[in-house]
């Protein structure tokens, strides 16, 4: 087997013309390796030069390992062998992401493209690289802003509940204030105590555990987290996105929800689901406000591979006028709110593989949004 891993001697000096093109090449903002079929370093430009912190005059000679991780170096001369036996191509002529090693030991990525080259002196093979670390860090900024956004459209929509949250919070409140005060009147009586304590106890404990829940569930809504998906039916989803919605709700609505049978589960991020159809079911809730009977219908189906959430109301439908900017943030007609709800709701939709899509009625009928999300890749305990 032939040997690739040290050079067979000291390489020639360049030619004038070889000269002229290492001046061109070290213009070059991306790096560029050549190398021979034994792996040695032809060329490395000052590009690399900046990427690895090597010099090309230290570089030159070497074998190409020296600018991978480990775990590359090992397979590099192997594949390179294998090339030159087989002519089958693994790399060549296609662009990959891969790593690339610093001198002081940093691992990077790169991105590397490979072409080839018959030359009098046998086969080159001519890598261009670019790292990639500004990219991935613009793509981390870009999601930890995004993540911020979701972030704040929850609390925007818990805002904009307060009053109703907070009347659904006084009623278990007093209840358990006046169980307490008839335990005070009963023991100001003389009244014996062990009597009706505790059953009265019974009561408020259940008042105290009802307020418990709402403050709990609003906490997780808006609580501040990574994103984390989790294979899980929808439906059970929908539903506590529901009763969080009609908490408090003032208005006199009639729900109409209907469940998909046989739907697979979904990979999704539980609380950003919820999200989308907390902010579906109170736009439709003020769609349907002014109707004589304002009804919202919800309901779940499959369809080819995907689940599909639609919430429909009986209002007026969307004017067309309104339509073009109806997912744009900022853009909300409401006095009260960011205008991010929509906006949102469609970036997590698409983020998870779907989308969120929008029949905007009209002429008797009400809007109808669709949130369609894949469906799980492949069976999964539903966790």
């Amino acid at each position: 087997m032939r040997e690739f891993s040290s050079p067979p001697g000291p390489l020639p000096p360049p030619t004038v013309s070889e000269a002229r093109l290492l001046s061109v090449l070290d213009t070059a903002a991306d790096g560029i390796i050549v190398i021979d079929e034994h792996a040695r370093i032809l060329i490395f430009n000052k590009a690399c030069e900046k990427m690895f912190g090597i010099a090309a005059a230290e570089a030159i000679g070497q074998n190409v390992r020296i600018v991978m991780p480990i775990e590359y170096a090992r397979e590099h001369d192997e594949y390179l062998g294998s090339y030159i036996r087989t002519g089958v191509k693994k790399i060549i002529g296609i662009g990959r992401e891969v790593r690339g090693r610093h001198i002081d030991g940093t691992i990077f990525p790169l991105e590397l493209s490979v072409g080839e080259a018959a030359t009098p002196d046998g086969r080159q093979f001519i890598g261009i690289l670019r790292d990639l670390r500004p990219r991935k860090e613009s793509e981390q900024r870009l999601a930890d802003l995004q993540s911020e956004l979701v972030h704040l459209a929850r609390v925007s929509a818990i805002d904009e509940m307060g009053a109703a949250i907070a009347h659904e919070l006084n009623q278990p409140l007093t209840a358990l204030m006046l169980y307490l005060q008839a335990i005070r009147r009963a023991h100001a009586k003389g009244v014996d105590i062990v009597k009706v304590v505790g059953e009265i106890l019974d009561k408020a404990a259940g008042e105290a555990e009802r307020a418990g829940h709402i403050i709990q569930r609003m906490r997780q809504f808006v609580e501040k987290r990574e994103p984390e998906r989790h294979v899980r039916e929808l439906d059970p989803l929908i539903d506590e996105a529901i009763d969080l919605t009609l908490l408090g709700q003032r208005h006199r609505i009639r729900i109409d929800r209907k469940q998909g049978t046989n739907l697979p589960p979904v990979s999704v991020d539980p609380v950003q689901v919820q999200q989308i159809v907390v902010n579906l079911v109170r736009n439709a809730i003020e769609a349907a406000a002014g109707m004589t009977d304002p009804a919202i219908h919800i309901r779940t189906r499959s369809a080819d591979g995907t689940v599909v959430l639609e919430v429909q109301d009986n209002g007026p439908g969307i004017a067309p006028e309104a339509l073009s900017k109806l997912f744009e943030a900022f853009a909300s007609s409401k006095r009260r709110g960011m205008g991010l709800g929509l906006a949102i709701s469609r970036t997590i939709a698409q983020n998870h593989g779907g989308d969120l899509l929008v029949d905007p009625g009209g002429n008797g009928r009400g809007a109808c949004f669709s949130l369609v999300l894949p469906a799980a890749a492949a069976p999964a305990e539903v966790g």
